[in-house]
């Protein structure tokens, strides 16, 4: 989470080449949140604008498209209830109405994590995904729809797809959803996290602490182990990391019957993830393209780039 993409001027909240809707947001949310933008760090910029600021030891996440934006409120209810069963995970910074919304902006607020500089490991991630699958399902927490949050980016950005790709995506949704509809899954339905990958673990001065709430719901534990999977597969990740991890939870994904499925949804939910925010950052186009083609291609041996 403190990791940099890019670094901003200590007199500006933004630079250039930051859309300026992007730092607007940030100066808002921070005005309603009492906080001091100036000098904010952007760590992400996918989703959510995500800043680390200068001026305070605070995360901002800003909710980047308004079809996600009832996400913050599960977020904020998520991350409390985490917090009361002392699940190590980020934590909301305290005395602030949260989720905060400001000019037409949501936003949620954390305390910093100071990274340790120690890069998490699938042991850590494994050991956290068996703590959470521990816990029982809060009352409050929603179902998984595995398909639901494609086919909102989806309509959200098909303006920005040529049409056969919008064709093709709306078929390919339409196909995954059937067939997870025919799955058995092996493991008992819990609490899962939704994006478990390394980029979701944090190593703070008292260990691994998980961040990123935003897909927490009662579903498949099976599902929280495909993104690693897929990310040594598709993105190039370390086998060994998928390793550490199958050895930390006891359940190899990739060996059972349904992984083909749960792949193709992730790969599926990792390509359209970009589609409202793709005017914004034309930069993601290129990357974009070459996922579609493999998807469509059916291409297993593509290697994909982690957008950006």
């Amino acid at each position: 989470m403190t990791s940099a993409n890019m670094t901003f001027p200590p007199d500006s909240a933004r630079e250039p080449e930051v859309p300026r809707e992007l730092g607007k947001a940030l100066d808002e949310v921070c005005a309603a949140a009492g906080l001091d933008p100036r000098g904010a760090k952007l760590l992400r910029f996918v989703n959510n604008g995500v800043f680390l600021l200068r001026t305070a030891p605070v995360v901002v996440r800003v909710v980047l498209t308004s079809s996600l934006a009832y996400r913050a409120d599960n977020v904020v209810e998520a991350a409390r209830w985490l917090t009361e069963r002392g699940m190590p995970s980020v934590r909301l910074l305290p005395g602030l109405r949260q989720p905060v919304r400001a000019g037409g902006y949501v936003a949620t607020v954390w305390e910093e994590v100071p990274d340790t500089g120690t890069p998490p490991t699938g042991y850590d991630l494994g050991t956290l995904l068996r703590s959470l699958h521990a816990l029982e399902i809060p009352p409050s927490v929603g179902e998984w729809q595995p398909v639901a949050d494609a086919r909102r980016r989806l309509a959200e950005g098909e303006h920005e797809l040529d049409p056969r790709d919008r064709d093709f995506l709306k078929r390919h949704c339409d196909s995954v959803e059937r067939r997870l509809e025919e799955l058995e899954f092996a493991l008992p339905r819990g609490t899962v996290h939704g994006d478990a990958h390394l980029g979701n673990v944090i190593i703070g001065p008292e260990g691994p602490v998980l961040c990123d709430f935003d897909s927490l719901c009662a579903g498949p534990p099976e599902w929280d182990l495909t993104p690693m999977a897929v990310g040594y597969l598709r993105l190039g990740r370390s086998p060994e990391a998928y390793r550490q991890l199958v050895a930390a939870y006891g359940f190899d994904v990739v060996a059972w019957e349904g992984f083909p499925v749960l792949r193709d949804l992730r790969e599926l939910k990792i390509t359209v993830s970009v589609l409202p925010v793709l005017g914004s950052n034309p930069s993601l186009a290129g990357e974009l393209r070459k996922r579609l083609r493999s998807m469509r291609e059916r291409d297993f041996t593509v290697r994909w780039t982690p957008y950006r």
